[in-house]
């Protein structure tokens, strides 16, 4: 019997497809990496007999990088990173060893098919997953086709009956056009943002953002923000003026008249025309139309339309809208939400989508009246090739989704109703009057056919006071004619809704990297999003954009990321050489470049305007090694110390605090230590600003505290007071926090591990004997007498954490309160405790786990 391995994207994808193909009766398990599971069971495969082992990756397997040395910004000029630094495609999650998974699932299967997403990013990971298994895949028997895609746009029985039927092949230029964006944007990004990230964060210390990012499509979209500010900042208002008129009819309420010049800016004008008309005191009826009039039922949606529609009415940024989109997707609710197309197939089957919505209560009488009369041909849209546009696939409740769910959904199935409803029809009567010479008229809407309205009612037409019954050469009486001032106004800051439009008009992005670039430039805190989800750029966008303008306009404009998009397209279709297409868009860039670090004066006369340089930013802390001045200490991301008088500025590591460590100095370059803490339920130690900076040992690495450094005989060093290997993460060490008194705790030096122990200690120390168990360091304890809960009253014991039975109840184990979820960068992994260079690698306690188990919180 043949072995097919079938992958998805998502491990609730995997589940899904598995449970439809096997109607329900496969088997599952978990995979070895924990993340993903496998469901297995027997059927038929090209007309055989076969076994299934369906399982999921979680989204890319790889992502492109440099190779190690190009990643250090101090040592490499970002101009080789055009051409010169080579890339590797590595794990894009090492934790989730999902090519070792992969390797053991596909061992020994015969066949293949990828159930990975049906856009160009999914056709990228169908090769990255091929890449991993092909290797140990049974070898095929001649020419015998042994991978297949399956094409799918919805989870449905019938959408994934119908792919396994028709299974094709993936398709390598979709791929190729996905491995060059990656590229052009870790070169051209990279060598930008390490760029002009070094030279403004080493002159100002308050632009308040850790990264001064680039990005290809990331900075038009910053440009377009921009441009909206500029024109509200420029905006001058002009005074205008307004004829209003007042007419009545009998005992009829009065009608307020629009004037035909609509409004002139001059008031000796405005006045001319207020006393001609009022040398009448009749408004005589010239003329009154009635004309029968359409508001068009929406096209099908895509997802350019859905991001607008959840912005400006959900109230949905469009990162969080495609999270739960997809979320729907996965759960089989809605059909894929990435796609450019607005128009149904020919072959959809938009009765049976809708005859699944009859029993929702909110629009059950609309979808019955639709099926008893039958559906209203949807309006012809767009076909883009990719998927049919976003629909309903199955009916839902709120208590299922969710509220934010709910309402992505409701709005989604409102629209489908529309799409098959009729244009929504009303009637318009225009009456036309003269005051005088003067021309003016009112008109009014009345509603014949409510249409599509009736399921979206926001669009619908709304209640107005009829207009009076009058005809041709009727005299109405005038009320009141007066000039009105009035001033234009400026425009408002652009709305997420509108940045979308622009983005798609001048193809910055596609539909599902839009999302992705509009929320980068929030995070790097160049736009803020104001009531009403609009995008106000802080002084930093602002400066950076006006500084483009400056030095290279083109890296701000839309054009050249267009012309790029473009010929990524071209690649898709296998109408551009890949190779030839990457090495012009670098070649231009990297002129474009070195352009700009030649002009980036320009940009620097803007940012002197508007930050502080780093020697007048910042509050005196701690005394530099060099010079022996205080070093001032800049909380502003990124946080560091500046030394004015050496004009050296120093790295220390993010989201804490840094406080002044006893005055107590560096025994390799005497500088004052200080102490950064992520808070009182958090971690804290000890480091030197200067070996933070510039690790002074081969095996440390760069933003290090003192409880990572390998120095011999240093009283702060992880030697001196390590105690042994952390209990959870494989190569971190516990390190005794010396600053927690009365609290004892160590913690561990690379992940978020806490154990709080000997509480109201008098004095801990780290012993120089090793535990004979578990290799760990022994700790000496001292308590006061009158609070020791050593056994016979004894104030003193020696012992080790782990393995000592006296220890057994004072030891609790814990996770710190890290003011951001993360690990820190610097953290080493593979630190040696105290004593460790002499045994090598410590055994792990064989009852560590268990001992602190317990105290698990």
């Amino acid at each position: 019997m043949r072995t097919v391995l079938m992958v998805a994207e998502k491990p609730s994808l995997a589940q899904s497809i598995a449970k439809i193909l096997s109607k329900g009766s496969c088997s599952s398990r978990k995979g070895l990496n924990g993340a993903c599971s496998v469901h297995d069971y027997t059927g038929t495969f090209q007309g055989q007999p076969a076994r299934f082992k369906m399982t999921s990756v979680c989204g890319h397997v790889l992502s492109l990088d440099f190779i190690g040395k190009y990643n250090n910004w101090d040592k490499v000029d970002p101009a080789e990173l055009f051409s010169q630094a080579p890339t590797e495609k590595k794990e894009a999650n090492p934790k989730l060893n999902m090519v070792k998974f992969l390797q053991v699932e596909a061992r020994g299967c015969d066949y293949v098919v990828l159930w990975l997403d049906c856009d160009k990013e999914g056709e990228n990971i169908c090769f990255e997953v091929l890449d991993a298994i092909e290797p140990v895949m049974n070898k095929p028997y001649g020419r015998e086709q042994t991978v297949y895609r399956a094409k799918f746009s919805s989870i449905t029985d019938t959408d994934i009956w119908k792919a396994m039927t028709q299974l094709g092949e993936p398709n390598r230029n979709e791929a190729l056009a996905v491995d060059a964006r990656q590229e052009l944007d870790l070169r051209i990004g990279c060598a930008f943002t390490r760029f002009q990230t070094k030279y403004f964060q080493g002159k100002y210390g308050n632009l308040d953002s850790s990264l001064i990012s680039f990005g290809p499509c990331q900075t038009p979209t910053l440009g377009f923000c921009v441009e909206r500010h500029d024109k509200i900042q420029s905006f001058k208002p002009e005074t205008y003026w307004v004829i209003q008129a007042k007419v009545f009819k009998g005992k009829d309420s009065p009608l307020t008249l629009d004037w035909d010049r609509v409004r002139v800016f001059d008031r000796e004008v405005g006045q001319m025309f207020v006393n001609l008309a009022k040398t009448s005191r009749d408004a005589r009826v010239e003329s009154v139309s009635k004309k029968e009039k359409a508001k068009q039922r929406p096209q099908a949606l895509n997802t350019v339309e859905m991001l607008r529609v959840a912005s400006s009415s959900l109230g949905m940024g469009p990162q969080h809208t495609m999270q739960i989109a997809e979320r729907l997707y996965t759960q089989g609710y809605i059909s894929y939400p990435r796609t450019e197309t607005t128009h149904y197939p020919e072959n959809f089957d938009l009765k049976e989508v809708l005859r699944q919505q009859t029993n929702n209560p909110m629009w059950a009488e609309e979808v019955k009246a639709l099926l008893a009369a039958g559906l209203n041909r949807p309006r012809k849209g767009s076909d883009a090739g990719d998927h049919p546009p976003i629909t309903p696939m199955r009916a839902a409740s709120e208590a299922e989704l969710g509220s934010d769910g709910w309402r992505l959904y409701e709005y989604i199935t409102r629209h489908f109703i529309a799409t098959v409803s009729e244009d929504c029809k009303y009637l318009q009567t225009t009456i036309e009057f003269t005051i005088a010479t003067e021309a003016f008229s009112c008109s009014g809407k009345t509603l014949i056919s409510p249409g599509y309205t009736a399921v979206m009612p926001w669009q619908g037409i709304p209640l107005e006071e009829a207009l009076p019954v009058c005809e041709r050469g009727d005299v109405f009486t005038v009320d009141e004619i007066k000039l009105v001032e009035k001033q234009t106004c400026p425009p408002d800051y652009l709305t997420e809704a509108e940045l979308i439009t622009l983005m798609e008009k001048h193809g910055i992005g596609t539909d599902a990297s839009i999302p992705v670039h509009i929320n980068n430039v929030c995070q790097r805190n160049y736009v803020t999003v104001e009531n009403g989800r609009k995008l106000k750029p802080t002084n930093l966008g602002i400066v950076l954009v006006h500084g483009y303008y400056k030095t290279d306009a083109e890296l701000v404009l839309p054009t050249i990321r267009s012309a790029v998009e473009k010929q990524l397209t071209l690649i898709a279709l296998g109408k551009a050489n890949y190779q030839q297409v990457l090495q012009h868009t670098l070649d231009i860039f990297k002129r474009k470049f070195h352009y700009f670090v030649d002009s980036v004066g320009s940009m620097d006369e803007l940012m002197e305007v508007s930050f502080s340089p780093l020697a007048d930013s910042g509050k005196p802390l701690s005394r530099c090694g060099k010079c022996h001045r205080f070093m001032k200490y800049i909380q502003a991301k990124p946080s560091r110390l500046h030394c004015s008088h050496c004009d050296e500025t120093y790295s220390v590591p993010q989201n804490g605090v840094i406080k002044l460590y006893k005055e107590l100095r560096c025994p390799l370059d005497d500088f004052e230590l200080v102490l950064w803490t992520s808070g009182s339920r958090g971690k804290s130690y000890p480091l030197c600003p200067y070996c933070s900076s510039n690790p002074p040992f081969r095996d440390m690495k760069k933003g290090v505290g003192c409880n990572e450094c390998t120095h011999p005989s240093c009283q702060h060093s992880l030697v001196s007071l390590g105690i042994g290997q952390c209990v959870e993460c494989e190569g971190g060490v516990l390190v005794l926090d010396p600053t927690s008194a009365p609290k004892w705790r160590m913690g561990c030096n690379s992940c978020n591990v806490l154990v709080h122990f000997f509480e109201h200690a008098h004095r801990v120390q780290v012993a120089s004997e090793s535990c004979d168990a578990c290799d760990a360091s022994l700790v000496a304890v001292d308590f006061n007498k009158t609070r020791s809960p050593l056994p016979a009253g004894e104030t003193q014991h020696t012992g080790c954490v782990f393995c000592d039975p006296v220890f057994q109840d004072l030891v609790e184990l814990k996770h710190a309160t890290m003011r951001h979820p993360m690990l820190r960068g610097g953290a080493r992994r593979g630190g040696r405790g105290r004593g460790r260079g002499r045994r090598g690698n410590p055994k792990k306690p064989k009852d560590k786990m268990a001992a602190l188990a317990a105290y698990f919180v």
